[in-house]
């Protein structure tokens, strides 16, 4: 049993309530969860603790938001900054529970190669996304004379807040959303992807995080990107959050977020420097999924749950035209180190996406609130959750 302090249940309502119900431009400043003292696991994050930690990889967005109804967009991830078709990267894709819709995937799932950049999207933007994507790499140089292209996208369902059925994502975001994709620091919560999406009844989105291995298990980095729709028991560093939150509004006589329902979805794109071929990229998506459960999703029957992961690391691609292939990859026995990792960061990213996420309002005036961070905190500070201050980082 959840022993829920009577102090918790005596916290002032009225600044809680504020917090629900912030409006965006005053939430620019939410810090990301480590930032706020919650430390997950024990590796350390790279430079800028996202996918982007891996070198090479890029990220960019296209918001959508438009009038009262519009709150979608694309967001787009880049193994590397050349021909991808050309040079193509070991990839693979893991299915937690497949109530999704991710095109290119038996391709990726047959030949273990990820030609194209991964976007994603909401559920009813897929075809045009991908058709658009189409369009932009065979326009690439070096590309004239391709006939077969297998374009990797992505989505969960915006439909709550976003006028899910006008489709509005086009070739217009996603060029956008590819081409200005950059290295270095990641824009999280309610952009791209993630504009229009919700988590455990409050707002979410994209959120990212990475871990370096030390240097005696090789010194990879491991970097994940999150698109957050989904629900559960929100659970932080072990800690029932969401149960405790729900019974603080109870108590105050406010309404908790709908937390009815577990259904909804996330997309987890992983990346690596460290050599691995498809099938050591599929083992590492499965563990991602322990990453997701950590944060109280039991990736229910109507749940898409998906990861795609990809290894920058030049030994373990192949050499196009070459009858015998000779690439170089981690052993077995080595491989531990970077499941951990990939646990840790995608637990991280899942945070960041709420930590990071605004209030947003939408369609038919619906408004999902961000993730009230003070009660958020005081819980954790109660339970021992979060790290000194001179640990927060990042």
């Amino acid at each position: 049993m959840i022993r829920r302090p009577l102090a918790f249940a005596l916290l002032n309502f009225a600044a809680f309530a504020a917090l629900i119900a912030t409006a965006a431009g005053a939430d620019a400043d939410r810090p990301r969860a480590r930032a706020a003292g919650i430390v997950i696991g024990t590796l350390p994050p790279g430079p800028a603790n996202a996918i982007t930690d891996v070198a090479g990889v890029r990220v960019g967005h296209a918001t959508l938001i438009r009038g009262d109804e519009v709150r979608t967009g694309v967001t787009a991830i880049l193994p590397h900054g050349g021909n991808l078709f050309q040079d193509k990267v070991p990839g693979a894709v893991f299915v937690g529970n497949g109530f999704g819709k991710l095109v290119g995937s038996t391709q990726v799932a047959e030949l273990g190669e990820i030609e194209t950049p991964i976007l994603l999207t909401g559920t009813l933007n897929v075809p045009r996304v991908a058709d658009a994507l189409l369009d932009w790499i065979l326009a690439r140089p070096g590309n004239e004379a391709v006939r077969s292209v297998n374009p990797l996208v992505g989505e969960t369902n915006d439909g709550v807040l976003n006028d899910i059925r006008g489709r509005h994502v086009g070739r217009a975001e996603v060029f956008a959303a590819i081409e200005t994709a950059r290295s270095g620091p990641v824009e999280e919560g309610a952009v791209g992807a993630g504009t229009g999406t919700i988590a455990f009844g409050y707002k979410g989105g994209i959120g990212t995080a990475s871990r370096r291995l030390p240097a005696a298990e090789g010194g990879q980095t491991v970097g994940v990107l999150v698109q957050s729709n989904f629900g559960g028991d929100l659970t932080i560093n072990g800690v029932p959050v969401g149960r405790e939150l729900a019974a603080a509004r109870k108590t105050a006589g406010g309404r908790a977020p709908n937390r009815e329902t577990a259904d909804g979805s996330i997309m987890i794109v992983i990346a690596t420097d460290a050599p691995l071929d498809a099938r050591q990229l599929r083992r590492l998506g499965a563990r991602a999924m322990l990453g997701v459960g950590r944060t109280g999703s039991p990736m229910s029957n109507g749940s898409g749950d998906y990861a795609i992961a990809f290894s920058t690391a030049v030994e373990a691609r192949a050499q196009p035209g070459e009858r015998f292939q000779t690439v170089r990859v981690v052993g077995n026995n080595h491989m531990t180190p970077l499941f951990q990792a990939v646990v840790e960061a995608t637990e991280e990213a899942i945070l960041n996406s709420l930590f990071r996420a605004t209030t947003v309002t939408g369609r038919d005036g619906r408004t999902v609130p961000a993730l009230p961070l003070e009660p958020t905190l005081e819980i954790l500070r109660r339970r021992g959750a979060l790290a000194p201050a001179a640990n927060a980082q990042r």
